[in-house]
């Protein structure tokens, strides 16, 4: 019997030391047997993991602190597997591993290996102890920890302490001066005694407990608060990625402008380009007709001339071939050529393009160097009686008078016809079927068939008195505009006439008023600006001269020309610009002109190119 008592007492006490080993062999960190145990320099060892989570969690990392005694070991490479392997400890704990503890509930001699560890309890349970053990009501909530779980390291055995002075005495008691838990003799012998504090151990695990549960919601409210901030970095994010797509679109359609301008620009170089192909290619063609003329009425001259030797010549006959000889002699004698139209090439080489080389303006460049020739130099049939100036139909450009009637000019300069003579016309515009608009200086808007028969039909404008009238234009679908000058606004009619259709106010004061062809867009000139408008009278450019007033016209391909005009010395100067007002090339310079009484001017294109400029007296014709 008393061998019996022995063993079973051999038995508890190995299991209390398998036990109590384990419990050494835990890490302070997570609790578990050691994986991968690493040394600091202070001695203190834990698992390889935990030291790499609280390495990570320095804000500094070149050194790793102790959790125990705070001392920094150097870790200036920041891995923590460099740090020294406790080998003999490892070792210990897998030799804990794989030895399975026995039973420490049964009476018998040789006892069973523990399949469970209760918790509560604090004891090993073979299969069949384990079987009594949940069957006892008692026993029925304690809390059972496979042994697999308990050898693998996947759990933690609660403590059972024990005084290490008193091994059958339980540590009940916390000295809070040494951190320490202690058995009641301890507590009451050795530290009250040196003047430490002592309090039970289960209401400092409490606290300990309390504690660690701040701390859980501290975190939990941390990690809403960065997980929140995450949402909203997130947000941001998104926010960003949304502007910076925007400022990509922004880019491309900018880009897509740019390249628009710049193609209309370069279309508007080549298009001069090819005005002055077909100008030159006309004087060739005029040059070379003249010489194949000259040819010819030589050849016919030769020809009487030469009868002369056919028969010998007597009275008459030899008169008249004396005559013919002095004609020949005298057409020989003469300058054959046109002296406005030679030196084709001359001119045309002096024109050259000038790369434009300003980074804040967006243009290709202009041409330079080719200068418009007068044509003709006209003077008007009466003085100061110039009213308006625009395209008619056959290529012909028509003049009106506020003393009565139409004049009509061909390209070179000669009066065809007059129309209209006992009307006072103040401002005319034709319809794309040839019928003219006229606006008398009574106030009164007709409409005329192209044979200058008057149509019954009325247009409620108003008076020159209620608006102050100025422009007048025909636009592309062959409705009327007109500009008024004191409201500041333009009326819209249809060719059926009576009240406008449309109106639309203007910002600034108009004065003459020209439509595009193929878009809805105008340009007018107030004193000292030309301004393009969109059909809604919104103005896109402009373009201005310091001290200089501008007669615009828009031409047959929808550039515009500005004739700019120093009124007091008597010069003009005419400028080509796309239909965005942006320059394309200088066409004449400081031309002297005739100085009128009034500073009222008209500009217009011929259908063939040519450019005619009209004051209150003249018209001139450059080409």
């Amino acid at each position: 019997m008393a061998g019996r008592h022995a063993n079973s007492r051999l038995t508890d006490t190995m299991a209390t030391f398998h036990q109590i080993s384990r419990q050494n062999l835990e890490c302070p960190i997570c609790l578990t047997l050691f994986n991968q145990p690493r040394s600091l320099t202070c001695s203190h060892i834990f698992c390889k993991d935990c030291l790499q989570r609280i390495f990570q969690a320095q804000p500094a990392k070149k050194a790793i602190k102790c959790p125990i005694c705070r001392n920094e070991t150097p870790l200036p490479s920041g891995d923590v597997s460099k740090l020294q392997t406790n080998v003999p400890l490892s070792s210990m704990v897998d030799e804990v591993k794989t030895t399975s503890p026995t039973c420490t509930v049964c009476e018998m001699n040789e006892k069973s290996p523990a399949v469970s560890y209760c918790q509560d309890c604090g004891k090993y349970l073979c299969k069949s102890c384990e079987t009594s053990h949940s069957t006892w009501k008692p026993f029925s909530n304690h809390e059972k920890v496979p042994m697999t779980e308990v050898l693998s390291g996947k759990v933690s055995l609660k403590r059972r302490r024990k005084c290490k002075k008193h091994p059958s005495d339980d540590e009940e008691c916390f000295c809070t001066g040494c951190r320490e838990y202690v058995c009641l003799r301890c507590g009451m012998l050795g530290h009250l005694q040196a003047g430490h504090q002592i309090e039970e151990a289960a209401i400092h695990e409490e606290k300990l407990m309390k504690n660690i549960k701040e701390l859980q919601e501290s975190v939990k409210s941390k990690k809403t608060t960065l997980e929140n901030h995450i949402d909203f970095i997130e947000t941001q994010r998104e926010e960003i990625t949304n502007m910076l797509s925007k400022l990509i679109d922004d880019i491309g359609k900018t880009y897509d402008e740019y390249m628009q301008l710049l193609s209309t620009s370069r279309e508007a170089l080549e298009c001069q380009v090819q005005r002055w192909s077909e100008k030159f290619e006309k004087d060739l063609q005029v040059m070379e007709e003249e010489s194949r003329q000259t040819i010819r009425h030589m050849n016919a001259m030769e020809k009487l001339v030469t009868n002369g030797v056919k028969v010998p010549l007597e009275k008459d006959a030899l008169l008249a071939h004396d005559t013919l000889c002095e004609n020949l002699k005298s057409f020989l004698g003469r300058d054959p050529y046109d002296h406005s139209r030679t030196g084709v090439t001359e001119r045309g080489q002096n024109i050259a393009f000038i790369k434009h080389v300003k980074v804040n303006e967006l243009r290709l460049g202009e041409l330079k160097g080719y200068t418009c020739d007068v044509k003709a130099d006209l003077k008007l049939p009466c003085k100061d009686s110039m009213t308006c100036m625009t395209r008619a139909p056959g290529g012909k450009m028509a003049v009106g008078s506020r003393f009565g009637g139409v004049y009509l000019y061909s390209p070179d300069g000669q009066l065809q016809q007059t129309e209209l003579k006992d009307v006072s016309v103040s401002k005319i515009g034709f319809l794309s079927d040839g019928r003219s608009v006229i606006y008398d200086t009574n106030d009164r808007m007709s409409l005329y068939t192209p044979q200058w028969e008057k149509l019954d039909l009325t247009f409620e404008t108003m008076t020159v008195y209620e608006g102050g009238f100025d422009g007048l234009t025909v636009d592309k679908d062959d409705n009327i505009y007109i500009s008024y000058r004191d409201p500041k606004k333009i009326q819209v009619f249809t060719p059926e006439g009576g009240k406008a259709v449309r109106e639309i106010m203007l910002a600034d004061t108009p004065f003459q008023l020209f439509s595009f062809h193929d878009t809805g867009k105008l340009i007018l000139n107030d004193l000292d600006v030309v301004e393009c408008l969109d059909d809604k009278g919104l103005k896109e450019n402009h373009v201005m001269k310091d001290s200089i007033f501008p007669f615009p016209a828009v031409c047959r391909d929808d550039s515009v020309i500005v004739a700019w005009v120093k009124h007091e010395d008597g010069l003009v100067s005419i400028d080509r610009y796309t239909r965005d007002l942006e320059h394309v090339c200088n066409l004449l310079t400081d031309f002297k002109i005739q100085k009128p009484e009034r500073g009222w001017y008209y500009l217009q294109e011929f259908e063939s190119g040519e450019i005619a400029f009209c004051t209150r007296d003249r018209l001139y014709i450059f080409f």
